[in-house]
């Protein structure tokens, strides 16, 4: 059984004991492996994780699905706090400086840390450039290709590279996929290259069927027929289990019930789902 812990999200669930603030972390648990799935913006995460009783040593790995603040700053926290992993694993190019950009003015959106202090700590890093199978029947992806056009990454994101400033393509993001009795189970932290893109990049990679889609899918700009299109695209490739967190938005999450009814879910912090 897999078991997703929110450990941290935008929104407050039924225990009031627990933080929720602009960020998203998973806690993933299954055949006795626990992956730390991203870190919120700081140590928020770690204190309704002990809200909860859940323990945060003894981690087999942590993922980190892209660069922003709002999903890796907390690791520092996680380290400085006394906690560790075997390593840590973040898709290639994650540790580029990214902003947001607004005329002249850049504001740094960047996890505040780099390589060598992950290091430092004795925890290794492996910067993922191709699909890798981390424990069996868990497996982290990287590199979504547009396949569909609507599916576009607002300007205002930019990264630092040796070239100088250019818009942000968000190459460095992965998603983890962990196979369950009824299907693959694909965790994503933001989504940014786009839902439907990573969704059926995975499905022909490893043309397994994807049972549950759990995390952000970045779609609190987006219109209501482009989250339609979203919603009905998952339902029609197979997907029966939409749970939208972080950046996904109310209105989506709205929409959902629409098209996946009570298999559709807006995970909260403290909140689990089994599969």
């Amino acid at each position: 059984m897999l078991r997703i812990t929110a450990l941290m999200e935008n929104k407050a669930s039924a225990n009031r004991a627990l933080v929720n603030e602009h960020g998203l972390s998973l806690l993933l648990e299954a055949d006795g492996i626990r992956i730390l799935f991203d870190c919120g913006q700081g140590a928020n995460f770690i204190d309704n994780a002990h809200r909860l009783g859940i323990s945060l040593h003894g981690l087999d790995a942590a993922v980190i699905s892209h660069g922003h603040y709002d999903h890796a700053a907390g690791f520092r926290d996680f380290l400085e706090s006394g906690y560790t992993v075997p390593c840590l694993y973040v898709g290639k190019g994650f540790f580029d400086k990214k902003y947001s950009r607004k005329g002249i003015r850049h504001a740094d959106l960047s996890s505040g840390w780099n390589e060598a202090f992950v290091l430092s700590y004795g925890v290794a890093v492996r910067e993922i450039d191709f699909d890798t199978e981390i424990f069996p029947g868990m497996t982290i992806f990287r590199g979504f290709p547009c396949i569909y056009p609507e599916e576009t990454i607002p300007e205002r994101f930019v990264k630092e590279t040796a070239e100088g400033i250019i818009n942000d393509d968000f190459s460095d993001e992965i998603a983890i996929g962990i196979d369950t009795d009824n299907g693959l189970a694909l965790i994503t932290g933001c989504s940014h290259p786009g839902m439907m893109n990573i969704l059926d990049t995975v499905r022909k990679r490893t043309g397994k069927n994807i049972y549950a889609v759990i995390g952000g899918t970045h779609l609190s700009e987006a219109n209501d027929a482009r989250i339609v299109d979203t919603l009905s695209h998952l339902r029609t490739a197979g997907v029966e289990i939409a749970a939208l967190c972080h950046c996904s938005g109310a209105r989506a999450e709205e929409l959902a019930a629409d098209v996946f009814g009570e298999k559709a879910a807006g995970l909260s912090a403290g909140e689990s789902i089994f599969l």
